[in-house]
């Protein structure tokens, strides 16, 4: 009765109330946050003894000694390809071993040749491509330079510390300040962690810190997942608290905080007019950042001082701190951001082309209940002409929440069910999450006891937490055995008859546990090979999306997985989606989702979008309509509802606004060619499918600070409207008065010269197309993206200031992994001297029924009177143009998309 009431109460609590913020610690509340924190500056204790400094063909090892307490670490400086230094510290006789993340590199890193410049017992200078590091002795610091420009320093400040034990002594003295609170979320507190878990020695404070100066820098980008400004603000001792990283189970999520959120991604990139820089550190601990930016204020003028070369003193601070672990920092070279992005890129890997579907429209909520509402959700969405690709069934599909089980009574039949989706193109996905009930008889937690596949207590006992169906234990999914099993598990989801698989929601997986410290797993539990929860804690979620990922493989190896997950870590893109989490029907809210999901694609994770509507409370109708109509610009497009709220499918609303949704459901569905192509030169080329402003053009002055604005690759730019009653909206037009910007809405043409404010209505919000791009669209309506698969193109020209332009269009089977044996067709278009022309970037054919249907050219050369199309099939055939403005259309050119071909104006 006590548990069944600790469970009620939980829930009413989540249901009726926002994040509670004195439940979740600040750094003044975590042990190693503030022993780490207040460390002096300008005080550094180590010592680079260069006599032992050992030289190989892409590396620099030498002694770091801690002069205080005379313990010796061993540093690592290499060189990697494509301007990238990796930073490695340990110690060289450890107590006991320390954790080094495991599975987030893509791969072991390709290395690059190194040139020894200088050597003395005061420093090295080394020499990789362009770039150059000098290592100073005493005290130690590594200096990091682009074309003999200083862009970045490692312990300038002196706030390298790397924590050790020697013995027991040592460790009461530093844990002997050690209160209550912290003891209780550790659940046995340092000394009862003197008995170690896989050594007979003890273990203590393990805690590594870095500060990283950016000097020049004007803002900083980085460190999802927060619900805060896109560039990180200031923090410090009196002001905000360090961003925090330690994923955990936050609802309704407070905005404008440095609080922790479902994912933990640690890279940042600092950006000036001149250069941009990054830094990843690699490290699963819970890990507190403090950022230091010399020019909060007065922004502009600073910047606009640093492109004229008056003044250099700008300057953005970076100190790292985590719970334990070593030191594996990586220095992203730049210059630029696309290529600093690219460069982190090339470490951690990218998403991997989605199936077509995915990108289309998803309807959730907590949840439906029977296979009779997902049939007759499934049937008003095509009685009202609304598109819809895939539904979704919350935890009440399952047979009293045991997860890879159907409820006997409301889906009796899921492979029918599923059936009858397929039927209308449509697909299914399911959520599965971590934690298992404790249930006798249910195979799933008679298998894990049978097999001893839990994560166990400090005691070597099975861990017992409470999650949705009570009792709970959790897969320990860093045991090869355990993953083994787990991905088998997928194959139980899938049904022979029915074309379709179910893809998979991989949510809770921080892991929540809603009796636990801060709503997560303690830190003492014990995971394979004795590690503590503590050292690996964020990238929980990532082995589960990883497993589940390779499950979905091995169900069917001829389909590319789909699997949204709310826990998320640096590599997590190679598995999975995100989202924003248990967000907030309100206006902020909707203003949140594209900052969060911007700094989410410069972290790595393009594949990201926030629930459409908010997932608590109910929004009104005016914030409905325009969450769709931002929506439609991320790359995850998904609406969904607690479920307490209201039903707010989109057939529900009178004609009026459900003529406004649906507009923005088809606008999201004629982009569907660029979105796909976009993801598939994301595969390729390592760049975000999503983009802020300072991305695209990194040294115009005014847009370090938007992020209201979203660039699609890099020819769709959209702004956000997140209040209430808007008639304008100041937009920002980039590039400059040789830049052209089309409103998607009524086709006219703005030069890029700033600031502007714009007239809207409820019909739309600002939406452009960057002249010099050519956007490929299908434009016919359908219920499904599955069923636009034969429909032809129509090509929107966007022609810049010297009327030209230039677009790529990626197609393949829309599925599988075929594209990757050469099975596609990878095009670019080119408008130039007045004729469009078609050609094959790769030597690859794909047969395809596809074609051209229309050609519209933005911003027309005057006193066209024809064009003639040519190519192998269509010889010299004259084409029907006319004028709308100065927006040409071609009608009907009928070539396919597999013929390279040119149009003519004449």
């Amino acid at each position: 009765m006590i548990l069944r009431n600790l469970i009620y109460y939980f829930l009413l609590y989540k249901t009726c109330l926002a994040v509670v913020k004195d439940n979740f610690r600040e750094c003044e509340q975590t042990s190693f946050c503030r022993r780490l924190r207040n460390l002096k500056p300008d005080q550094s204790r180590y010592i680079l003894n260069l006599n032992s400094l050992q030289v190989s063909e892409n590396s620099v090892e030498a002694e770091l000694l801690n002069r205080n307490e005379n313990v010796r670490f061993k540093l690592i400086l290499s060189a990697l390809a494509g301007n990238i230094f990796r930073v490695y510290a340990d110690e060289i006789s450890p107590i006991h071993a320390r954790y080094r993340v495991q599975g987030v590199l893509d791969g072991e890193p390709q290395v690059s040749k190194i040139e020894i410049l200088k050597r003395d017992k005061n420093e090295v200078i080394v020499q990789s491509g362009n770039n150059k590091a000098i290592l100073k002795a005493e005290p130690f610091q590594i200096e990091f330079f682009t074309s003999e420009n200083l862009v970045a320093v490692v312990n300038g400040r002196g706030l390298f510390n790397i924590e050790h034990l020697r013995r027991k002594s040592n460790i009461e003295v530093k844990e002997g300040e050690e209160n209550k609170e912290e003891q209780s979320e550790d659940s046995g507190a340092w000394e009862e962690n003197f008995k170690s878990h896989h050594d007979s020695k003890p273990r203590g404070p393990e805690g590594v810190a870095m500060d990283i100066t950016f000097p020049g820098a004007m803002r900083i980008y980085g460190l999802p997942e927060h619900a805060d400004k896109l560039a990180l603000r200031t923090t410090g001792p009196g002001g905000i608290d360090p961003y925090r990283l330690y994923n955990l189970d936050v609802f309704e999520y407070i905005l404008d905080s440095t609080m922790a959120l479902y994912g933990a991604v640690p890279v940042v990139y600092a950006h000036s007019a001149t250069n941009t820089v990054g830094a990843f550190w690699l490290n699963a601990a819970e890990t507190w950042v403090d950022i230091q930016n010399s020019k909060d204020q007065n922004v502009v003028s600073s910047f606009v001082n640093l492109v004229s070369g008056q003044t250099k003193e700008n300057k953005v601070d970076v100190h790292f701190m985590s719970e334990s672990g070593v030191v594996d920092l990586f220095i992203l070279m730049g210059p630029s951001p696309k290529d600093c992005v690219k460069q982190y890129m090339s470490l951690t890997g990218v998403a991997p082309l989605p199936q077509y579907f995915t990108l289309g429209y998803h309807q959730s909520r907590w949840n439906y209940i029977t296979e009779d509402d997902v049939t007759t959700v499934v049937e008003n969405f095509d009685e009202y002409d609304l598109p819809l690709d895939t539904m979704w069934l919350d935890i009440e599909y399952t047979d009293g929440k045991k997860y890879f089980t159907w409820d006997p009574i409301k889906f009796a039949h899921p492979d029918q069910m599923l059936k009858n989706i397929s039927s209308t193109g449509r697909h299914l996905v399911v959520i599965i999450d971590p934690h298992v009930k404790r249930e006798s008889g249910y195979f799933l937690h008679d298998d894990a006891l049978a097999n001893d596949y839990y994560v166990k207590t400090k005691d070597g006992n099975v861990y017992e937490g409470w999650c949705w169906p009570g009792s709970s234990s959790y897969p320990d999914f860093f045991d090869p055995k355990v993953s083994d099993y787990y991905k088998s598990l997928y194959s139980k989801l899938r049904y022979d008859n029915v074309d379709n698989d179910i893809m998979i929601w991989n949510d809770m997986n921080e892991p929540s546990v809603f009796n636990g410290p801060e709503i997560t797993m303690p830190k003492d539990c014990l995971h394979y090979e004795g590690w503590e929860h503590r050292h690996l804690h964020n990238l929980y979620g990532f082995a589960y999306s990883a497993i589940t990922y390779k499950g979905l493989l091995m169900r069917n190896p001829n389909k590319r997985p789909f699997i949204l997950t709310r826990s998320h870590f640096a590599g997590s893109q190679r598995y999975a989606a995100v989202w924003t989490g248990d967000n907030d029907a309100k206006w902020e809210h909707l203003a949140a989702s594209y900052p969060m999901c911007l700094s989410e694609a410069l972290g790595g994770i393009s594949f990201c979008g926030a629930d459409v509507g908010g997932f608590f409370n109910n929004p009104d109708i005016e914030l409905l309509q325009r969450w769709y109509q931002a929506g439609i610009w991320l790359p995850f497009f998904r609406a969904h509802a607690h479920i307490d709220t209201g039903r707010r499918e989109p057939y529900l609303f009178p004609e009026d606004e459900r003529h406004r949704i649906r507009n923005a459901l088809l606008m999201r569905y004629a982009h569907l060619p660029l979105w796909y192509t976009l993801f598939y030169e994301h595969e390729r080329f390592g760049e975000p499918v999503i983009r802020p402003l300072f991305y695209v053009f990194p040294k115009e002055v005014e847009v370090i600070d938007i992020e209201n604005q979203i660039v699609i690759g890099d020819s769709v730019m959209a702004h956000v409207i997140s209040e209430s009653g808007a008639s304008t909206a100041n937009v920002y037009l980039p590039g400059g008065p040789l830049t052209y910007w089309y409103d998607l809405n009524t086709l006219k043409k703005y030069n890029g010269n700033g600031w502007m404010s714009l007239s809207v209505n409820l019909d739309f919000i600002p939406v452009f197309y960057k002249g010099g791009k050519i956007i490929s669209r299908k434009d016919r309506p359908r219920r499904a993206s599955t069923l636009t698969h034969r429909d032809p193109f129509t090509l929107y020209v966007a022609l810049d200031n010297n009327k030209s332009a230039k677009g790529t269009l990626f197609i393949d089977d829309n599925e599988s992994f075929e594209y990757q044996k050469g099975k596609y067709l990878y095009i670019q278009f080119e408008f130039k001297n007045n004729e469009l022309k078609s050609s094959l970037i790769d030597a690859t054919d794909y047969e395809t029924l596809e074609w051209i249907e229309k050609v519209i050219i933005l911003g027309a050369p005057a006193g066209v009177k024809k064009a003639v199309l040519n190519s192998n099939s269509l010889n010299f055939m004259e084409l029907e143009v006319h004028y709308i403005d100065d927006v040409l259309i071609i009608r009907r050119p009928g070539v396919s998309v597999r013929e390279p071909f040119t149009i003519k104006l004449l």
